[in-house]
């Protein structure tokens, strides 16, 4: 299968992310894309849990209930896919203890975030870690998990104290944005970049390959 081939299929997708159907759109044709949101916004906590195994099965555990809350609201409604997923930063401030970073709270998000790149960031390395889930019409469903590792290097407190006045990490996964000026602080990334900023582009065409497959006939 080729991409042309989803050119006249429906495609939900099931997010409030701005930078996933905009990379989603850089695949299929936008008229074919629809978006609805899962319901709920409430998702899984990663308080607990600090292994990188225990996080790997909380994301895609979440980006499959995602899936699973969408195509109960397009009950009766046709599609050819329906994707969801869910994308976190992860850091490792001593060994094998891993911490999941979200979204900085609203109240002071600024300090949160310079706490963040101070002990985090600066310096060393850190993981974009996405689960994708695509139910096809059948029903069925294909996964997929990407890793991308994202080195930073180390910069003034005047310059993080600069990022934080934009406003850009509001927000944001992580508290910085890789595809605006959260560049900045980026020495070299291993793996997907898409896949940070919120959808491993690659994968995710072979997951829709995977999924048209056992749809054929």
């Amino acid at each position: 299968m080729n991409m042309s081939d989803l050119s006249g299929k429906t495609i939900i997708l099931g997010s409030r992310s701005p930078q996933r159907r905009e990379l989603l759109e850089r695949l299929y044709p936008e008229a074919r894309i629809e978006i609805l949101p899962p319901d709920d916004p409430e998702e899984l906590s990663f308080d607990r849990i600090h292994s990188l195994e225990g996080i790997h099965q909380q994301i895609q555990r979440i980006s499959r209930l995602k899936n699973e809350t969408v195509a109960r609201q397009c009950k009766g409604q046709k599609y050819d896919y329906l994707l969801t997923a869910d994308t976190v930063i992860v850091v490792e401030p001593t060994n094998n203890h891993y911490l999941v970073l979200g979204q900085p709270p609203e109240m002071d998000y600024a300090a949160t975030v310079k706490f963040w790149f101070g002990n985090y960031y600066l310096g060393k390395s850190h993981q974009a870690i996405s689960a994708v889930t695509i139910r096809n019409r059948n029903q069925k469903n294909f996964e997929t998990l990407v890793t991308t590792t994202v080195q930073m290097q180390q910069a003034s407190s005047a310059l993080v104290d600069w990022y934080l006045q934009t406003d850009e990490p509001r927000g944001k996964a992580g508290g910085y944005a890789i595809q605006g000026l959260g560049n900045l602080f980026v020495s070299q990334i291993s793996g997907s970049l898409s896949n940070v900023v919120g959808l491993p582009m690659f994968e995710t065409q072979e997951l829709f390959e995977r999924a048209a497959d056992q749809t054929a006939g």
